[in-house]
């Protein structure tokens, strides 16, 4: 896929300080001068060195998460966390003192963990539950949204909550805490419940599409994502209770304490300047390049902590 070019930015001077201070070194929103030294491989460590001496950064994307991470008419990535994303790597740019280019890398719900651990990816922006198990493999930045599993049905379906869903096929995506979520469900109520697995979120919704399955269980908000998406409001809709809670956040490798630390002061950084919320708002409550909207307000919790990242900055 083609290469995207990213300038430094100067308002991303704040995390680029704190990792040239670590490193003894002062850090410009411009390329090096005498006055102030590019670091160095030597200083530099992890993913840092890596992207510093291939001036390319490879970043994982999704393919159908709605508005995280997909494809627009181009075929090219685009969505809330896509941008987080390339804000990010601006700063990144900063930290190592050269601008990046942007490998983009496709990954799915199965092979998303798999390809940051081995170094396939060096940031992965998509949908991805930052939760106890993934973090024995893989880091996590600050939580930029936060869902929980419902159920995606026919408008005219008779299901109405989770205990309807006994002996029925449910579709879910292959690798994601909602197909756990889901196998927990039913064996925890003995729903007997009948698992279709679909590789991406698209794939999940065509198969309640053309009734192959009864009912997708997602994120709630990919499902609002997919029905805007597809202009399917007048023949689908989201119901039932919340059957996981999901914190997002963008995907790093484990033990890179100088990445980890860009990233912290990355998100800290785009929080207080009011970024976050203003691609919340696009991707949220404007229309999608498909002309659809999820027109979904923020909710308090993810309100509490942006505001708590935020004051961190300060």
């Amino acid at each position: 896929m083609p290469a995207f070019r990213l300038a430094c930015a100067w308002w991303f001077a704040a995390p680029a300080v704190v990792l040239s201070a670590a490193l003894g070194g002062a850090c410009l929103a411009q390329e090096p001068t005498a006055q102030a030294p590019a670091a160095t491989s030597a200083q530099l460590s992890g993913t840092l060195a890596k992207v510093r001496a291939s001036g390319t950064i490879a970043v994982g994307h999704r393919a159908s998460s709605v508005p995280f991470s997909y494809l627009d008419a181009n075929k090219q990535p685009i969505g809330y966390t896509v941008e987080l994303c390339k804000q990010l790597v601006a700063a990144i740019g900063e930290a190592v003192h050269r601008p990046l280019d942007i490998r983009w890398v496709p990954v799915t719900a199965e092979t998303r963990v798999d390809a940051v651990a081995s170094g396939q990816v060096d940031l992965e922006c998509g949908s991805t539950t930052s939760n106890l198990e993934r973090r024995k493999r893989v880091d996590f930045s600050p939580v930029i949204f936060v869902a929980g599993t419902k159920v995606l049905v026919k408008k005219d379906s008779p299901i109405r909550d989770f205990r309807d869903l006994a002996g029925k096929a449910v579709a879910v995506t292959r690798g994601t805490t909602n197909e756990k979520a889901v196998r927990d469900l039913s064996q925890k109520f003995k729903l007997g419940i009948r698992i279709l697995d679909a590789d991406e979120q698209a794939q999940g919704l065509a198969l309640v599409v053309r009734g192959e399955a009864e009912a997708f269980a997602s994120d709630d908000v990919l499902l609002r994502g997919l029905i805007a998406q597809y202009a399917a409001t007048s023949e689908l809709e989201v119901l039932g209770d919340y059957l996981s809670y999901d914190p997002y956040g963008v995907m790093f490798r484990k033990s890179d304490p100088l990445l980890a630390q860009v990233v912290k002061d990355s998100f800290q950084a785009m929080a207080a300047s009011g970024e976050i919320e203003r691609q919340y708002t696009r991707w949220f409550l404007g229309k999608l390049p498909s002309g659809g909207s999820i027109n979904l307000p923020m909710s308090a919790q993810l309100e509490s902590i942006i505001q708590a990242m935020a004051l961190k900055a300060q």
